[in-house]
């Protein structure tokens, strides 16, 4: 049990330095984890909280806490002494992997592995493996990503953020897109159920059985999902749900569609009969945006749970596995809730390109 500690804090010259750390890119993840459990101590932020952020434990935030007390930051460096083998490598070396990590490539491969750093290294695999834990550093992952060069894209974000953090009145706002192209397939030989000890298990290769495009409007207030499931995706379907919308949703009430730029969202006859229907409002997310877009959210759901692992001998089962998942989650539904800011996206935006920039 740790006595009571004063409350943190920290002199200028303290918080520079710590805050130096978390900009670092060599800098050991555990050293930057207890700077940041010292800069929110200092913020004013309770040891529950913290613990919670960093998803750690709050005797873990109070520990870091009373060692910066007792002997400022050059603490937060070093860990408590440990029993066994003394360390075989020198800080130098530590720094020379981690460069070699991450400014370089072996000859043979995209990125290292564990194995082809330790020979290049001259360590071992488990010397490395420490290493990279230690800094936070997972070479053999990769995230996707694409930054919007629309030239409208700020006005498009704030539009699209401010439908979700502060809908109009007497109106719903609904995310909608299509999930076109779900292939209906089956497996070549009967898959075996899961039993203690083993997987359940499917056959690598599939028969197809036909393709089904999933027309979706996700209600952002209520969670809940109209759906229609279309043979093709072209305007004439897209129109279709349109007036499906319309039929389903109080006549006293504006309509705001949230929708990509996709070119059958922006038809002539689709123009056409919004013009006739004002109370229809479609709002464009920025190109190559589209996680902005929280329907995707809902795809991705269903994709996982109904979709991916399903087996369907013809499209009329695959439409009638996504008509039962839409019925049970209308009957439960819960909401995917948008809480990022515009002004925040925007900062790592322009953090983003600012990096893409650097690098070229």
């Amino acid at each position: 049990m740790f006595a009571p500690i004063a409350p943190t804090e920290l002199t200028k010259k303290q918080r520079s330095n710590l805050e130096s750390w978390l900009r670092s890119s060599t800098m050991q993840a555990r050293a930057v984890r207890r700077a940041r459990i010292v800069l929110a101590a200092a913020d004013g932020v309770s040891n529950r909280r913290i613990a919670k952020d960093l998803e750690i434990t709050r005797t873990t935030v109070i520990l870091w806490r009373t060692r910066f007390a007792e002997a400022g930051t050059d603490a937060l460096l070093e860990d408590a002494p440990r029993s066994g083998r003394p360390r075989q490598i020198t800080p130098e070396k530590v720094a020379w992997i981690v460069r070699e990590t991450q400014q370089t490539k072996p000859p043979d491969a995209t990125h290292w592995s564990t194995r082809s750093m330790a020979e290049h290294a001259g360590v071992s695999p488990e010397m490395v493996r420490r290493i990279w834990v230690g800094h936070g550093l997972k070479p053999h992952l990769v995230r996707t990503f694409k930054v919007s060069t629309d030239p409208d894209f700020v006005a498009k974000l704030r539009d699209v953020v401010g439908l979700y953090l502060n809908p109009p009145k007497k109106a719903v706002v609904f995310s909608v897109d299509e999930k076109s192209q779900i292939q209906a397939l089956d497996r070549t030989q009967p898959s075996l159920p899961m039993k203690p000890g083993r997987a359940g298990t499917m056959t690598h290769d599939y028969k197809r059985n036909g393709l089904a495009t999933l027309f979706a409007a996700l209600n952002i207030a209520d969670g809940t999902v109209i759906a229609r499931c279309k043979p093709r995706h072209r305007h004439q379907e897209f129109l279709s749900f349109l007036k499906v919308l319309d039929a389903k949703t109080p006549k006293r009430l504006d309509l705001h569609l949230i929708v990509d730029n996709y070119r059958t969202h922006k038809h002539p006859t689709v123009n056409e009969w919004l013009e006739e229907h004002p109370r229809f409002h479609l709002h464009f997310t920025p190109t190559s945006s589209s996680w902005l877009n929280l329907v995707e959210r809902y795809f991705a759901e269903i994709t996982r749970k109904r979709i991916r692992r399903g087996t369907f001998r013809n499209v009329g089962e695959l439409i009638a596995a996504i008509n039962d998942y839409v019925r049970l989650t209308n009957g439960d539904p819960k909401p995917f809730v948008w809480a990022a800011k515009a002004n925040d996206i925007l900062k790592k935006v322009a953090k983003c390109r600012a990096t893409l920039e650097a690098a070229h």
